[in-house]
């Protein structure tokens, strides 16, 4: 795709947010409706592009890993559908009065939320990142420009397609959703040039991904992070807690940037937690990377054919994205926070404790976006925390934290009604 057609669709796309920021509640309500139903009837074809994308990756030999935040079934597509829906459920953003007062000579000032204009995202691999970030802009009064990655560019073409197509049958501009052609990589360059043009810029992706728009945008961006995520069992834990909390943290879905990277183990129950944690972590395909000091006693759990090796600095500041968990034992809570600030991405950290001086020390003092105590890591999600379908996890401290969806996607704008007062 020229350049220059980028630009043209960002122009077309702003011409297109000033009809949606202005519709009404209903008008939006309705338009994610017809997106839902779009969805469901369409989902033979929309699994039919998505099979082309996973056959072609798999061609190329993509991790399996990969393959299933790529791919779309019956299941991700009704939820898809399903998440719509509820956005079309939640209260409006829009026109919230946020303050409300008189000021200088009886000038009534209401401070009140509004839509963004143009949101840019730039992603990877995930399809049902399309729908999410399409009804998020709906529902907000925003225009998206979406470049998800060549990996699923078949996927997202008729995504992209069945949801204006249901947009316009909405009586809403079609514009307000458009699909950029990632097949070049440098029509992402072009979006991050279009400081003017594009409002927002929201990469969704790998490290290098979101570190390249971050240093190279001049367009504002939201840094959605990644997720290298920690479980520290303190030494009070109830350890049959521990255990099912961590195999589901790592092993419920592993590709996803919510699930547990690495464990952290108290050193006074060390030996007890491995005895317990560790064959249950290998019944599930769980590859091990140790702290060396327990690495004799974690190989002779594990049994001989398990994977396991001792673990480095560079496997604590790995997101596996996969079955594999760095394990590291610690002297007490304060060690615990010193790893996971020095080795975590600031998106979710989890304490097993039974000791209320513990958890507090750790919600104080870890710095992440969400914080958990006797809990997975896996509810950090805006579904879950009920904000609708997120556009992401934020790992940044301004703007949006954590699982961010329609707030996060306004701003605010002051208006001040008068009776003819002038300044002296």
């Amino acid at each position: 795709m020229d350049q220059s057609c980028v630009r043209e669709q960002a122009h077309r796309a702003r011409d297109a947010s000033k009809r949606l920021g202005c519709a009404s509640l209903d008008e939006r309500n309705s338009a994610l409706e017809s997106m839902a139903d779009a969805l469901v009837a369409h989902e033979d074809e929309i699994i039919a592009a998505n099979k082309t994308d996973i056959d072609a990756a798999r061609t190329k030999g993509t991790r399996e890993n990969l393959i299933d935040r790529l791919m779309l079934d019956h299941e991700r597509i009704a939820a898809c559908a399903e998440a719509l829906r509820e956005l079309s459920r939640l209260d409006d953003v829009l026109g919230e009065v946020l303050d409300q007062r008189a000021i200088a000579q009886g000038i009534a000032l209401t401070h009140i939320r509004v839509p963004l204009g143009v949101v840019g995202m730039i992603y990877e691999a995930r399809p049902n990142v399309t729908c999410d970030a399409a009804g998020i802009g709906v529902k907000t009064g925003n225009a998206m420009l979406l470049r998800g990655g060549s990996m699923a560019s078949t996927t997202n073409a008729v995504l992209v397609e069945v949801l204006r197509d249901a947009l316009e049958r909405a009586g809403l501009p079609g514009d307000c959703i458009q699909a950029v052609d990632a097949s070049d990589r440098a029509t992402a360059t072009e979006m991050m040039g279009m400081r003017g043009l594009i409002d927002l810029l929201i990469p969704r992706g790998g490290a290098g991904l979101i570190a390249s728009i971050v240093e190279n945008s001049n367009v504002p961006v939201i840094e959605t992070g990644t997720g290298n995520c920690h479980v520290y069992v303190e030494k009070t834990a109830d350890l049959d807690m521990a255990r099912s909390i961590i195999v589901n943290a790592k092993c419920q879905r592993p590709s996803v940037c919510n699930a547990a990277e690495s464990l952290l183990i108290d050193k006074d129950i060390a030996n007890q937690t491995l005895e317990i944690v560790v064959p249950a972590l290998i019944s599930e395909g769980v590859a091990l990377a140790v702290d060396p000091e327990y690495f004799d006693l974690v190989r002779a759990l594990a049994g001989d054919d398990a994977n396991v090796v001792e673990a480095t600095d560079e496997d604590y500041a790995t997101e596996y994205l996969d079955l594999t968990l760095s394990i590291k034992v610690v002297d007490d809570v304060a060690e615990a926070v010193a790893h996971i600030n020095r080795f975590g991405t600031m998106h979710s950290e989890a304490i097993i404790t039974k000791s209320e001086d513990a958890a507090r020390y750790f919600i104080e003092n870890v710095d992440a976006a969400t914080v958990y105590v006797n809990a997975s890591t896996r509810f950090t999600d805006g579904g879950l925390f009920g904000l609708g379908a997120e556009i992401g996890i934020s790992t940044q401290k301004i703007h949006a934290r954590g699982p961010f969806a329609l707030k996060a996607l306004t701003t605010t704008k002051y208006v001040c009604r008068g009776q003819g007062q002038i300044r002296t």
